[in-house]
């Protein structure tokens, strides 16, 4: 096993989950601030999941001897739109659904099966993620801003009750 090899794509994909946690809190916070509370906690949860995913990739780095690379590589994309966002955090899972396939083969090829076994496992969790984010966007098709509405309702109800909130 060439460790390096496996280090670089270990590192490419603590990256990819870094990207993923920020632009989800972004959403997280700007759906949080119009009331959207389901779309909110959504991105807050798999935020988090995202986040042990990158715990889990510097474990597998770290026992490698590599170092953790932390920078995030890509900007976050400033989208107030629930539709808009939801299409972006569709397209993020599905591009690393399809580079962790990849990169889980680069590591079968060097004889790395913990690292490919851990790339596996990141694309089954991906997969749900993306599974969510389309389900989501079936709603919002399906009832329009019918289905954003009673979100930012319930929210307000909550909120009056002292229930919620603020």
């Amino acid at each position: 096993m060439e460790r390096e090899k496996s280090i670089k794509l270990l590192n490419l994909a603590v990256n990819e989950e870094l990207l993923a946690v920020h632009q989800y809190m972004y959403f997280h916070f700007r759906c949080d601030d119009i009331g959207y509370e389901l779309l909110s906690q959504m991105f807050k949860r798999i935020a988090i999941v995202e986040m042990m995913h990158v715990e889990l990739l510097a474990e597998r780095i770290l026992y490698l001897k590599g170092d953790v690379d932390m920078v995030v590589h890509g900007k976050v994309a400033h989208i107030a739109d629930p539709k808009e966002m939801l299409e972006r955090a569709y397209e993020l899972e599905t591009i690393s659904i399809n580079e962790y396939n990849a990169w889980a083969q680069k590591c079968d090829e060097e004889v790395d099966s913990a690292s490919k076994t851990l790339f596996e496992s990141l694309v089954r969790v991906e997969e749900d993620h993306q599974d969510q984010f389309e389900t989501e966007l079936d709603n919002l098709k399906q009832f329009g801003d019918k289905y954003l509405a009673l979100q930012a309702v319930e929210r307000s109800k909550q909120v009056a009750s002292g229930k919620g909130g603020d």
